[in-house]
């Protein structure tokens, strides 16, 4: 549990809270207005299932996970990558083997001797009619609306 914490920590900069006493083994950490619960469990980490944060630095979080040898390129076939409406994801795996997706809006403003080359979902596979217009920022597309 502490690597777990230290990672959250470290890696996104969370602050620890105080928790209640469940059950089991639990801590609270805070990003911003957003909570983190870690639970202890015995059973693996489920291999796809993820959770997903923005961050203010990307190419940051970039560098930091890269550092620490924490790139996920086996769950979706890269570390990195392209949307179709031009947002980039990253994977990463937590301490514990939960997998993390980090989120950013616009593959554009990222600086590519940081990051290197960003596969584009769209040449990997067709994005076509509901996927061509999928939106992994709401907030920006209805305002464009």
């Amino acid at each position: 549990m502490e690597e777990s914490l230290g990672f959250y920590m470290d890696v996104f900069g969370m602050e620890r809270l105080p928790s209640p006493n469940f059950s089991q083994h639990v801590e609270w950490l805070r990003l911003g207005e957003q909570q983190l619960h870690l639970f202890l469990r015995a059973e693996p980490a489920p291999e796809l299932h993820h959770i997903a944060l923005d961050v203010d630095d990307f190419e940051a979080a970039y560098l930091k996970a890269k550092e620490l040898g924490l790139l996920e390129r086996n769950a979706f076939g890269a570390a990195v990558r392209e949307l179709p409406d031009g947002a980039v994801q990253m994977y990463i795996r937590d301490p514990a083997g939960n997998l993390v997706e980090i989120d950013w809006p616009d593959a554009t403003t990222l600086d590519r001797s940081v990051i290197g080359e960003i596969p584009r979902m769209a040449d990997e596979r067709p994005q076509t009619g509901e996927a061509a217009r999928a939106t992994l920022y709401h907030a920006a597309a209805d305002s464009a609306r």
